[in-house]
């Protein structure tokens, strides 16, 4: 049992949780999150301990930042063995790190729990203080600023279509403004964009004042147009499986939920005409769609896949494979479909095998640890992730229609494809008689075809080549800077 009697939040020079007790000193202490662990500094001054928990930490040799938002909990280990802790001391009240999070402590089944959250101040946390300030954004007549709001994923990273466009506007027009959404401090956004927490004043008045809104899913009913403002929606992938209307069993309400949102869009980006009008449908969108190819997608021909290889710290020798699988209705924190702990042992030391989970399984979801793999679901942005990849591995996910513009094998894992097909969500078209690799049940069989593949396999090749003409005719890595001209062009911004 492990006591701790000073417990307490130092703030300068760096942010870190201070804790300590009397006897002998835990060989290490850890702060763990579903997706983060803090590592502590422990000090033994033979009848105390004492340790330091820094709350700022570098991920993929990014600059430090703050924890993701989330409950964690210590762990201490004495002669190897994890022990419950016993709370001597009072729990300090919750407190605000400017810039960086807010922090809570309680104590549950014999362990400490720390929960960070956004850093938001008294006035802007809590659901009265958040009503308020909606009220103030919905009654309050903007001036209209020459910038440009930006979104990915609900704030959770700043990824996607909306980064690729970030870029281009930072290199054609760097006197505009970027502003960045962000779910709390730990999201890092590009240079020279300023990040906004959600939720905060700021970023109430910058969401109802900037002349253009650059997202990639779901605004929600907390958005209200304003004369001078445009949305534009470049989504976040071609769709193999159905969504929003043409899924089947859709409910009223959710009926009503899709078509108001749509509604509140100005402009939507399609990768190609297959998505044109599926978008059209789906989203009973009746503004204009641009099909201009996908932003993202710029990197697979521009990027510098030696730069992501160094931060993921992969051998410039070992072969990468990316298994990448959409998330599941019914069971929505599962990533992991293969076993990729046993896939990577049957591949051997020559492979690491990069799993990625969908990015509604970044936040349940627990990440997976095993020799010859490396979970990447937290990593920023996917897009670099096909740079290093010597090869795909997906299931349904929109990833494919991305890859394919690097012109690398790609294996599809469908052990359940029938269930995802017929019961779960349902295709837009019959995966089986186009699919540019192969598609395969079996985990055994599909590490026998990846050592045998060095490159497209000679029987996909012409399909391979159909798929890139229907599904990739405009990624020229210059879809980014057609959308930024436009905009321009059409007097939206600057």
């Amino acid at each position: 049992m492990t006591t701790i009697d000073t417990l307490g939040v130092q703030t300068e020079p760096s942010p870190a949780i201070l804790l300590g007790g009397p006897g002998t000193a835990p060989q290490h202490l850890t702060l763990a999150g579903t997706r983060q662990q803090l590592v502590g500094a422990v000090t033994d001054a033979g009848d105390r301990w004492s340790a330091t928990i820094p709350l700022l930490s570098a991920h993929w040799k990014s600059a430090p930042m703050p924890p993701r938002s989330g409950r964690y909990t210590l762990g201490g280990a004495v002669g190897g063995v994890v022990d419950a802790v016993e709370l001597a001391a009072d729990l300090p009240a919750s407190q605000l790190i400017e810039g960086v999070t807010r922090i809570s402590f309680g104590h549950d089944d014999g362990s400490l729990t720390v929960d960070f959250a956004a850093p938001l101040t008294d006035r802007e946390r809590g659901r009265l203080q958040q009503a308020s300030l909606e009220a103030d954004y919905r009654a309050t007549d903007y001036a209209p600023i020459d910038a440009v709001f930006f979104e990915s994923f609900f704030g959770r990273n700043a990824s996607c279509n909306p980064l690729a466009i970030d870029r281009s506007f930072a290199l054609q027009r760097p006197d505009i403004q970027r502003y960045w959404s962000v779910a709390d401090a730990s999201v890092t956004v590009p240079d020279g964009a300023i990040a906004l927490v959600e939720g905060s004043a700021e970023w109430w008045r910058i969401r109802g004042s900037a002349r253009l809104l650059v997202v990639n899913d779901w605004l929600r009913k907390r958005y209200r147009k304003r004369k001078h403002q445009t949305v534009l929606q470049t989504w976040h992938g071609t769709m193999l499986k159905k969504l929003a209307l043409s899924r089947g069993r859709v409910g009223l309400r959710t009926t009503i939920a899709t078509i108001l949102e749509s509604r509140r869009w100005d402009i939507l980006l399609a990768q190609n005409d297959y998505s044109r009008r599926i978008f059209r449908k789906a989203y009973a969108f009746l503004g204009p769609v641009w099909e201009v190819g996908y932003p993202r997608d710029d990197v697979l021909l521009t990027g510098d896949a030696a730069t992501v290889r160094d931060r993921l710290g992969i051998p410039n020798d070992t072969k990468v494979l990316l298994y990448a699988p959409t998330w599941r209705d019914d069971h929505p924190d599962q990533v992991d479909h293969l076993d990729v702990a046993a896939f990577a042992r049957e591949l051997g030391p020559d492979y690491v095998t990069l799993i990625r989970g969908h990015s509604r399984t970044l936040l349940p979801g627990e990440d997976v640890r095993a020799t010859g793999v490396i979970d990447v679901t937290g990593y920023p942005d996917v897009s670099e992730l096909f740079l290093v990849a010597d090869a795909l591995i997906t299931d349904y996910s929109s990833v494919m229609f991305d890859f394919t513009v690097t012109g690398k094998p790609i294996f599809f894992f469908t052990p359940d494809l029938e269930h995802y097909r017929s019961t779960l969500r349902g295709f837009y078209f019959d995966l089986l008689p186009v699919a540019p690799g192969p598609v395969i049940a079996d985990a055994t069989e599909l590490a026998r075809r990846v050592r045998e593949t060095a490159d497209v396999p000679p029987e996909f090749r012409e399909r391979y080549a159909a798929w890139q003409a229907r599904f990739n005719p405009r990624d020229d890595g210059h879809a980014a800077d057609r959308v930024v001209a436009r905009l321009v062009a059409e007097g939206i911004v600057g």
